[in-house]
């Protein structure tokens, strides 16, 4: 089990020579006996955009979830580290107060509340990250929307306010699900936008996304995922460039 305290000990003796930002080592996961998520292996460097491609079924949001450190899947072995902290070792919720932010496919806006109550209720309990109004500059709609209840707005709206809601937690990794799903192209530039300032202010972020092309055009590297396994792990450019690995991989 992950959660012995013989694997804590080993996993605190060597927490120093673990990479200094983000990595994970060897994670496989489960939803019951459905083997998902097998070896894969990822380091992040601060402050950088991994896109995390492949096909449907890929295990791209299950890698993402285990990351996360939700319930399903189940991670049965490996370690996810985050600022040399064991994320493997911790709940989901755990994993959220040192520093993971995820914005699900789904996005998860809570009925009943307005735009600024889904953002103060992120903020209720420490540790707080950007302010609501700073928020409000980077998503100018969100603003103009602050009392109208989210559930309501439009999809690319929900999408900002998701990553708003995410942002209002002080984070450390920015995990992404899909973010462009469903959105108009002018949607998709802006949220694009967005992510392009939130890099500037040093976030890092993974980003799993179908318009692999828009993926790959805002990151710096990119992995991508066969049946649970990765099968590229290298720049961003070279997956434009690469017409046959698009291709065999990506179907673009």
């Amino acid at each position: 089990m992950l959660d012995t305290k013989t694997q804590k000990d080993k996993n605190a003796n060597h927490a120093s020579t673990a990479p200094a930002y983000f990595s994970a080592w060897d994670i496989h996961a489960y939803y019951g006996e459905s083997y998902i998520v097998q070896g894969v292996s990822m380091n992040i460097h601060e402050g950088e955009i991994l896109a995390l491609l492949g096909r449907n079924g890929a295990g791209k949001t299950s890698t993402l979830r285990a990351i996360a450190r939700l319930s399903d899947p189940e991670l049965r072995h490996g370690e996810i580290w985050l600022d040399h902290k064991p994320l493997h070792l911790m709940q989901a919720y755990e994993a959220a107060q040192v520093g993971i932010g995820l914005v699900p496919e789904d996005r998860r806006i809570i009925q009943g509340l307005t735009v600024e109550e889904n953002l103060q209720l992120a903020q209720i309990e420490e540790p707080i990250g950007w302010s609501i109004e700073r928020i409000y500059d980077l998503f100018p709609r969100l603003g103009e929307r602050r009392t109208q209840e989210g559930t309501t707005l439009s999809g690319g709206e929900q999408q900002m306010l998701a990553i708003g809601r995410a942002l209002a937690r002080d984070i450390k990794l920015l995990l992404l699900d899909e973010p462009y799903e469903g959105l108009a192209p002018v949607i998709v530039q802006e949220i694009e936008k967005t992510l392009h300032h939130i890099r500037e202010q040093g976030m890092t972020t993974v980003i799993v996304e179908q318009n692999a092309v828009a993926a790959l055009n805002l990151a710096d590297r990119a992995i991508i995922l066969d049946t649970g396994h990765v099968v590229y792990d290298g720049s961003a450019k070279e997956v434009l460039e690469n017409e046959e690995l698009r291709h065999e991989y990506l179907a673009i």
